[in-house]
């Protein structure tokens, strides 16, 4: 049937599209992937603070480090493979498991000392201050 129907191209345009929007990204958007898999994450700039969201399900708080050098974020840790029972056969083994490293670059410089990290629901949600500076300032222009 497939034969039948007319080809649109629009698999084609959304290729060329998500071509574009990569190669328009800003270039502190990524930094290498470690690891036997990689987290999704989102960075969000705010006007006090940026905050990361990362996914890592299945991952135990405890196996989670953050650390933060300069204006790079790191998120890594371990997310255990579960072991095969003697009685069972796996069938399909799609779910990742392994350590992982991500590192973004933040888009504004961050206050180390005021970082906050929460775990909820296989979300870890870091929220970076801005330091003093970045936050900018509003300079009121007087009329003469």
């Amino acid at each position: 049937m497939r034969a039948l129907s007319p080809w649109t191209g629009t698999g084609l345009k959304h290729e060329v599209d998500r071509l574009f929007e990569r190669f328009f990204e800003a270039p502190w958007a990524e930094l290498p992937v470690m690891g036997a898999w990689s987290p999704a994450l989102d960075v969000i700039e705010g006007k006090e603070a940026v905050t990361v969201k990362a996914e890592l399900p299945g991952v135990e708080a405890k196996d989670i480090a953050v650390s933060l050098e300069g204006d790079v974020l790191t998120i890594k840790g371990e997310k255990d493979q579960k072991k095969e029972e003697k009685d069972e056969r796996q069938h399909r083994v799609e779910r990742s498991w392994g350590a992982f490293m991500r590192s973004v670059r933040l888009p504004a410089p961050a206050d180390g000392s005021k970082v906050t990290a929460t775990f909820k629901n296989g979300v870890i949600t870091i929220t970076l201050p801005k330091a003093p500076g970045a936050k900018g300032t509003t300079i009121p222009v007087k009329a003469e």
